[in-house]
Order: C-alpha cells, then structure tokens, then sequence
C-alpha cells in the first residue's frame, strides 16, 4: 500500500485549520496541525511533511520567519495563507521561498488543487537523472547547462542544481525560445497561468533567484530587455 502523503497545516486558527485538515483527509492526505511557528518548526523534523501550508499571522513566529528558517535546511513544498492579498505581501513571501500564496477566503476545491499541482512537481522534480549523458523527454541543452523538463533537473557546470519547479519552469521557456523576448506579462500567463496577472514583480523575484544560481556564461545569459521584460540570450 502506497505512503500517504503527509500535510502539516500552520495555522492559529483552529477552525479553519480543522477545515482544510477535513478536505485533504478527503483526498487521503495525512495531516498535522499546529497553531503556532514554533511549534512547526519543531515539529517539522518529526513529522517530515511532504508539503506544509503556512499562515503568514501567527503569534511569536511569523510565517515569514518559519519560512525563512526552514529554508535553510529544506526545499520542502510551502503554501503561504493569508489574509493580506497585497502585491508586496505575496512578493515577499516568494522572495522567501514559498511556492504558492493563497488568499484567504479560499474555496476549499482550489486549495485542494493547489496542493496536487505543487506536489506533482516537487515529486518530478525529484527525479534527477545520474548522467549529463541521459537526458530524455523536454530539455533544452547549451555549453554547461541542461534544462530538463520532464524530470525537472538543471545540470549546471557539471552539477545538479536544486531548484524550485517555478523557477525551472521559467528557466525552460526562455532558454527554449533562444533570443526571443518575453513581456513579464507573457510570462506570468505561461508559468503562473490568470491568478498571478497583475503581479509582475512575481516574475523580476524568480529571475533574481535564477541568477543567483545559473551565472551568465561566455555562449549565454539570462538577459533584462530594459522596458519591456526578458529573454535567454545565445551568444554567436
């Protein structure tokens, strides 16, 4: 019998956290629930989530703060809850590290959904091939980089590079559309789909962290086009 997948929900509001701990148990999810960041932080080596949804207003610790701290040691799945639906709030939250941010009151279907498609990337994502040599299915190859999107792996100089699905994403479709520019309007309708439109900044925070990763090479970069948005440029 295959391993249920293991939810920890973070939230001081009992209500609500029994809610959504009633429609993944529906789903045939494990759950835990605890009310504060503390708490989850302790509890988070024990109970080993597969992916955690955190609110963001907690006593004590914020759910910044827990983000911040679990993602020194873990790529573990986040989806940030909160209240607070402006930009800056959902910026900051990816900055740190979330995957999704959902704002509250969310519909109990969505959240659900949510939850498959960020945990159906994170397990292809999981799957890295051993060899440069073995790439197979979606992937773009240059000089010192490979970008697979079937198993959701970046080989970097010779190295496997860890990185959220979002951001390989992103990754993909500029570097499998050499040269070609991309409006930051563009790209949040390809990677993020409609509930992320408006909110650019969302694309200039994964383009950062791309490039804190991925470094500009003599044959390629990952290029600003001032005004306008981005695009994978190839050097001839």
């Amino acid at each position: 019998m295959a391993e249920k997948q293991r939810i920890l929900i973070v939230d001081d509001d009992a209500n609500i956290a029994e809610l959504i701990s009633l429609y993944l148990m529906k789903e045939c999810y494990e759950t835990q629930i605890v009310g504060d960041g503390e708490e989850a932080l302790k509890v988070f080596p024990v109970f080993n989530p597969h992916l955690i949804l955190l609110d963001l207003m907690l006593p004590g610790i914020d759910g910044y703060q827990v983000c911040q701290k679990l993602r020194t040691t873990s790529q573990v799945p986040i989806i940030m809850l909160s209240a607070k639906g402006e930009i800056f709030d959902k910026v900051l939250g990816l900055e740190l590290g979330a995957d999704d941010y959902m704002i509250k009151p969310f519909d109990s279907k969505e959240l659900v959904a949510r939850v498959k498609a960020v945990l159906r990337r994170y397990q292809a994502a999981a799957q890295v091939p051993s060899l440069a040599s073995d790439q197979q299915g979606e992937y773009v190859e240059y000089p010192d980089l490979i970008v697979n999107l079937t198993n959701y792996s970046v080989i970097y100089m010779g190295h496997s590079i860890e990185m959220p699905p979002k951001e390989l994403e992103l990754l993909y479709f500029l570097s499998s559309s050499p040269n070609q520019v991309f409006t930051r309007e563009q790209l949040l309708d390809h990677i993020w789909g409609y509930e992320y439109i408006g909110d650019t900044r969302t694309v200039d925070v994964h383009i950062k962290r791309l490039r804190e990763k991925i470094k500009d090479h003599k044959n390629w970069a990952l290029s600003t086009v001032w005004g306008i948005g981005y695009k994978f440029e190839v050097k001839r």
